[in-house]
């Protein structure tokens, strides 16, 4: 299989999520299976292209703005992206985010999701992370995939799916 055929494999619902530990922006290992494991929760995965570019800042300050009524729900929000610990740092200190955003710099888990490949940027295909966001479910499957997501409004979709619109 060629490498741009394998970055793009597609999650699907009902699909088993990927497990994976990242480092998070202060420092500490955050795993899947722990999440997922504290108190029975959701989780909504969802993966941006870089810390503190205008879409990626629209999409966090959303998460943010609404982060009470996920975890009122039982939902937790983690962000992952390519950029260093100590970038992720400064854009959650920045912006005031208060959810994990973790560091996947190799992209390995970016890859797992089907988060990195081929993508149209400004007309020109090229590699590079595909805004995607994932809703796992407690027992680790994958209940919602949503692949090239706008920043623009995409929280609200998310919150509409599942049900807290």
């Amino acid at each position: 299989m060629s490498e741009s055929s394998e970055s793009t494999a597609r999650l699907r619902p009902g699909d088993p999520a990927p497990e994976f530990t990242l480092t998070a922006a202060d420092g500490s290992d955050v795993g899947l299976g722990e999440v997922l494991a504290s108190g029975g929760k959701r989780v909504v995965l969802y993966f941006y292209p870089a810390a503190m570019t205008p879409g990626c800042t629209t999409e966090a300050c959303d998460f943010r703005d609404n982060l009470r009524e996920f975890e009122d729900a039982g939902v937790a929000v983690l962000g992952v992206s390519p950029d260093a610990p100590e970038k992720l740092a400064q854009f959650r200190e920045q912006e005031g985010l208060t959810f994990p955003l973790l560091s996947d710099p190799g992209k390995e888990v970016l890859r797992a999701y089907g988060a990195f490949g081929e993508k149209k940027n400004y007309g020109r295909v090229v590699q590079g992370v595909i805004r995607s966001t994932f809703v796992i479910d407690p027992d680790g499957t994958v209940a919602k995939a949503f692949y090239n997501v706008k920043a623009t409004g995409h929280v609200e979709r998310v919150k509409r799916e599942l049900g807290l619109a």
